[in-house]
């Protein structure tokens, strides 16, 4: 089997992301990482008469910018992987129909784009598949539509709230080819290998508060970090970096030190995304979050300095608060996941 221990999955193939495409929002483009986005569009409406419009759009233009990136035309991708935060992933079905490649629609909340990279680079480990997209979206307005409040009604947001990043990113991956010798390693091929992926489980340690989506994620984060490192016999100093998302100033603290607790030292090796993908004169309260937040930072920052030598090996631990608005008027606490996803160069 291809497996490392309990919980992860090991690819022999290790399917390569041939190119990406970051599409990002005029705040988002102001950020810490705004040079990296390869584009930044200057209007959260992009001319559209509706949030849900425009959110379409940054998803359709940053499948076409990897497309071209790739140089491929749709017709000639094998399968279409894709998410985001709204009812039915409509934004994903919407930009299907358009693109008229074959699609498997995901939603695991903001850890949508881990669960998108892990079908599609088993589709392309396992020879079903010669090029595959992935592609996830998330916009602010449309996110506090639906899951909190219209912002025209000025809500002032806790200090633990997070601010819905916009934006969408995609990626194709391709088949890469077994590594030079024995065991786990990147092989031929286009781009930075998918060599591992560590399949999370939900988490919930009965948190009710939708305004503080850190705390809750955190556990989520820290067991599937911990499971990871147990199935690899793998410890931090394995990595050059380890990249959560999207725990914010709050999850992020909370994740050090339940990992601390566990007899583990992360060091300076990690950043959470949305933590870093705001500054704090964004006025963003905890930072960012949305289906968005973590691919942006992973395919513009992480990936463009991989290619630069800086990185040799990533992990990245994308976290989902998995909560509806129904389930959370109902009383239900905040089930949570997390899953981690190995890069090498």
């Amino acid at each position: 089997m291809n497996r490392v221990g309990r919980w992860t999955i090991q690819f022999k193939n290790r399917p390569g992301i041939a190119a990406a495409a970051t599409n990002a929002g005029p705040k988002e483009g102001q950020g810490p990482y705004g040079q990296y986005f390869d584009q930044v569009r200057n209007d959260y409406m992009r001319g559209k008469l509706s949030a849900e419009a425009a959110e379409r759009l940054f998803m359709q233009e940053a499948c076409e910018e990897a497309l071209s990136a790739a140089n491929l035309k749709a017709e000639q991708v094998d399968l279409f992987v894709a998410g985001d935060l709204l009812n039915q992933i409509v934004t994903a079905n919407f930009v299907a129909r358009t693109l008229q490649i074959p699609f498997i629609g995901v939603y695991n909340a903001c850890a949508t784009f881990s669960d998108a990279l892990l079908v599609a680079a088993m589709a392309i480990d396992g020879g079903y598949a010669a090029n595959a997209l992935v592609a996830v979206s998330s916009h602010y307005q449309t996110a506090e539509r639906q899951f909190r409040y219209p912002i025209e009604m000025n809500i002032q947001h806790k200090e633990t709230c997070q601010y819905t990043v916009t934006g969408a990113a995609a990626a194709i991956l391709q088949k890469a080819g077994p590594g030079p010798g024995p065991g786990p390693g990147p092989g031929p091929g286009p781009g930075p290998k998918i060599t591992h992926i560590t399949v999370g489980r939900v988490v919930d340690y009965g948190l009710k508060d939708p305004n503080d989506m850190g705390a809750a994620m955190a556990p989520a984060a820290a067991d599937t970090f911990l499971r990871h490192l147990d199935d690899l016999r793998r410890t931090p100093a394995d990595y050059d970096l380890v990249l959560t998302g999207d725990l914010a100033a709050f999850g992020k603290k909370l994740f050090k030190e339940l990992i601390k607790e566990a007899g583990i030292s992360l060091g300076n090796k990690h950043e959470d995304a949305g933590a870093a993908i705001f500054s704090p004169t964004q006025k963003v309260k905890a930072g960012g979050s949305g289906a968005a937040c973590a691919p942006l930072v992973l395919l513009g920052y992480v990936l463009k300095e991989m290619q630069k030598g800086r990185f040799e090996r990533v992990l990245a631990v994308l976290t989902g608060a998995l909560f509806s608005p129904l389930s959370y008027q109902q009383g239900e606490s905040i089930p949570c996941i997390a899953h981690a996803i190995v890069l090498e160069r």
